[in-house]
């Protein structure tokens, strides 16, 4: 692993600790570098903003690729729904831990109401330009990538807050109810 990757967890890590232990809000940049081993400058090279240390989403390229890998006859919301369940599978018991706490934070800190929503924005941009690249018609696209957050941060909050699920459990349900599949498992009528 490269210095820079090293120092990235690093501070990440440092950062979640410090959330756990004293609070997202009570906790400072200062004393996140310092933990961490390096200055506050190092610390925004790597984070524009202390809530990125929380946020950072690995993800949002990984998904772009997989939806325009999607079969070109597919529909945009199935695309979208097979491509994440396909960067996800496999994943999501690795970043259970980090996960759970992490969104426990952001649903706990009363200065990041709505930054769940905002830094998904980042996220639902790369699906609408992935199906664009696909040809799906702009306004479409979006419709299809705000809808598909959406449920995902539905599901993840729901998921973090009950813990009684499993993550892939969790986001697969979410995914099958995006992609069509019923929502009432079991229903007789």
């Amino acid at each position: 692993m490269d210095r820079w990757r090293r120092t990235h967890g690093a501070l990440q890590r440092a950062a979640l600790e410090l959330f756990a232990e004293q609070g997202y809000d009570a906790t400072t940049v200062t004393q996140i570098a310092r933990r961490a081993g390096v200055s506050e400058m190092s610390l925004f090279r790597h984070f524009a903003t202390k809530d990125a240390l929380v946020l950072d989403d690995p993800f949002d390229p990984l998904i772009g690729e997989a939806v325009v890998a999607r079969p070109a006859d597919e529909a945009p919301m199935r695309a979208v729904v097979e491509a994440v369940r396909e960067t996800l599978a496999g994943r999501s018991e690795e970043v259970v831990p980090v996960l759970r706490q992490r969104l426990r934070i952001v649903a706990e800190a009363q200065s990041l109401d709505g930054a769940l929503e905002r830094n998904s924005a980042a996220t639902a941009a790369v699906i609408a330009d992935s199906l664009v690249s696909r040809g799906v018609e702009r306004d479409a696209a979006r419709v299809v990538a705000a809808a598909v957050i959406a449920g995902l941060s539905a599901a993840l909050l729901e998921w973090a807050g009950r813990g009684d699920r499993r993550l892939d459990q969790a986001l697969n349900e979410a995914l099958d109810v995006l992609g069509g599949a019923s929502a009432c498992s079991g229903s007789t009528t």
